[in-house]
């Protein structure tokens, strides 16, 4: 360019690089802004970090999953840089990568060299969720490249959409804005015409001169959706073995799972505690009527409810921490906790303050899904009034009411049904959470008390939600028959053999949400597209963009439970068929547990015949 200028003398030339910079970090800038934290955690492939120089610093600020291929596209070195510090080091010529130079006679011009290059630039867009490249470097890619791709690119003409559609792509942020309607034009030439239009003598234009243009025109970056609107957002979820029965689901444990003795098993628990974390599925598939997607990434952390409870707190942090850094590195821009990592400790207080992206617990949804379940049993089964606002003239009990999903399943249901009664060990908290409830639904009949024996048989309804590890919560065979048992806890506090007694009570799984679109995973013990509500929860705020501490202590705001059922709903989420120990209940098993409890309870039974006569 300076060779250029000296040559044409008093004749302004430019290549555009000042004008297209300002767009770049613009255009990264405005839809981070507009599109909440879009680019957050993305996997970032930049065809050449040199030429796109002020967009690969902007990312840096959103992300570290960047990838520059000038090794591979500018040298033929068969190798990509990872950070913005080696592509300073590459321009300055100082990389090691350098030296990697393929020697004259096996020059990069050469077709096996061309192909495996051509290859690993294939398999890295294939793992990209951003690509940033000049239109003519994409020519030669396709739907198994580009496909559900963003692509930062300029000067894009109705053709160029038209090819990146049929390519697939979700998404084209084109940096260059378009002054005319008919003609696309390209920044060097735009930067130009500014340059003509207020150059001063000598043909200098200034910063202030680009801005001020820029604004006056109201020229934006244009954000294009060659198929329709579509934004996938990544999410991460951890899990854990909940017995050494889960070990049989995971290679290579299951062989050595199925033919070991106790004594073998127990030491095998105690070791995969201390195992690294891991990626047991991936997910994808999730579509939201509105058009959002998400996908992600469930990752097992290796304790089960009994290691994680004979460690100390930091123990399961150091884990989750870990979880947290694969996540961020496989591109995930919000992390849920399950089962009991999210009640070890300050349930997630201090993971979220340590961790490299946002946490959520996901207790609001479990809280929301629970009453979501117990209310749609209880109206199915009829054995009790719901009046037209579905308040059910009935009695329900919380067990576990000062736990963190507990207290908010007491606070929903004063609002549900006539009375309610609170069920822990602590007395105090009972009191203040009774005060608190009181407070907030004025009119509420609310009791409390430290055991469940006194009050168990009386109940209509009846919602666990302690962190009891396998430990006897209430006697099955004292419960009203036809009564309703959701099981919020995980592991869960009703085992299997105490459901058996009692074929006259509907005990429940609460807390499973049916996802939207056609889901793929690897089996977690649910139907397809069923997923636990604190899943169901990273999920909904992936779709919503809402990439931040939702959920977090034992403290959980009534107002975020509201808010994420009501996202949930937005984002086409439904309550899953209601399901006990043995899987789904059919309508056939509802009218199986109504008729026994009829039967053992004549006075009702005798109520309804009249009711139905008249």
């Amino acid at each position: 360019i300076k060779h250029l200028e000296s040559a044409s003398q008093n004749i302004p030339v430019t290549s555009g690089t000042r004008l297209r910079e300002i767009l770049q970090e613009w255009a990264i800038r405005h839809t981070q802004n507009t599109q909440k934290g879009y680019f957050n955690n993305s996997n970032v492939l930049l065809f050449s970090g040199m030429n796109h120089y002020r967009t690969a610093r902007v990312l840096t600020e959103f992300s570290e999953n960047l990838r520059f291929a000038d090794p591979v596209l500018q040298l033929g070195i068969p190798k990509f840089l990872s950070s913005f510090d080696a592509l300073e080091l590459f321009a300055k010529g100082s990389h090691q990568i350098l030296r990697w130079s393929p020697p004259h006679v096996l020059s990069p011009s050469v077709a096996p060299i061309k192909e495996w290059n051509h290859y690993i630039m294939r398999k890295a867009m294939h793992k990209a969720d951003v690509v940033v490249a000049f239109y003519e470097e994409l020519e030669r890619y396709g739907l198994e490249e580009l496909a559900g791709k963003t692509v930062i690119t300029s000067s894009v003409s109705e053709a160029r959409l038209q090819a990146l559609r049929d390519k697939g792509v979700h998404m084209v942020l084109d940096y260059s804005p378009q002054p005319f309607a008919e003609q696309t034009i390209s920044i060097v030439v735009l930067e130009a015409m500014i340059m003509a239009t207020v150059a001063t003598q000598g043909g200098q234009v200034t910063d202030d001169d680009l801005v001020e243009i820029i604004a006056d025109l109201e020229l934006e970056p244009r954000t294009l959706y060659p198929n329709g609107f579509k934004r996938t957002s990544r999410f991460a979820f951890v899990i854990h073995p909940l017995s050494q029965q889960y070990f049989r689901n995971a290679k290579p444990l299951d062989l050595v799972s199925k033919v070991s003795p106790p004594l073998v098993m127990n030491t095998l628990e105690r070791i995969i505690a201390y195992a690294p974390p891991f990626v047991y599925s991936r997910v994808t598939g999730v579509q939201s009527p509105t058009g959002a997607e998400a996908e992600g990434w469930l990752i097992t952390v290796g304790g089960t409810p009994r290691e994680i409870m004979s460690h100390s707190p930091e123990f399961t942090y150091r884990r989750l921490l870990a979880a947290a850094d694969m996540a961020k590195k496989l591109g995930a821009q919000i992390m849920g906790l399950g089962a009991f990592t999210k009640v070890v400790g300050d349930a997630g207080v201090t993971v979220a303050k340590r961790a490299p992206l946002p946490i959520t617990t996901g207790n609001s949804y479990s809280a929301s899904g629970a009453l979501w379940a117990a209310h749609d049993a209880v109206q199915k089964l009829g054995l009790v009034s719901v009046g037209p606002s579905g308040k059910m003239a009935g009695k329900a009990m919380v067990v576990g009411a000062t736990g963190a999903i507990g207290s908010v399943c007491a606070r929903l249901l004063a609002k549900a049904a006539d009375e309610i009664y609170l069920v822990a060990p602590e007395p105090a908290k009972l009191l203040a959470l009774k005060e608190d409830i009181e407070q907030e639904t004025p009119g509420a009949q609310v009791h409390v008390t430290a055991k469940t024996e006194k009050y168990l048989g009386d109940m209509d309804m009846i919602v666990t939600a302690t962190s009891g590890a396998g430990k006897k919560i209430l006697d099955i065979m004292r419960v009203k028959p036809g009564c309703v048992i959701t099981d919020v806890a995980r592991p869960l506090d009703i085992p299997p053999q105490d459901v058996a007694k009692r074929p006259d009570v509907l005990v429940i799984e609460s807390g499973e949400i049916r996802l939207p679109g056609t889901v793929h995973m690897k089996d977690i013990g649910l139907p397809k597209n069923v997923v636990y509500a604190c899943l169901a929860e990273t999920i909904v705020l992936a779709l919503e963009g809402r990439f931040e501490n939702f959920t977090l202590g034992r403290n959980i705001e009534w107002e975020k439970v509201r808010e994420i059922y009501k996202l949930g709903l937005k984002h086409g989420m439904q309550l899953a068929s209601i399901s006990g120990v043995n899987g789904v209940y059919t309508e056939e098993d509802l009218a199986r547990v109504r008729t026994l409890a009829l039967d053992k309870r004549p006075e009702l039974k005798a109520l309804q015949q009249q009711a139905t006569l008249h």
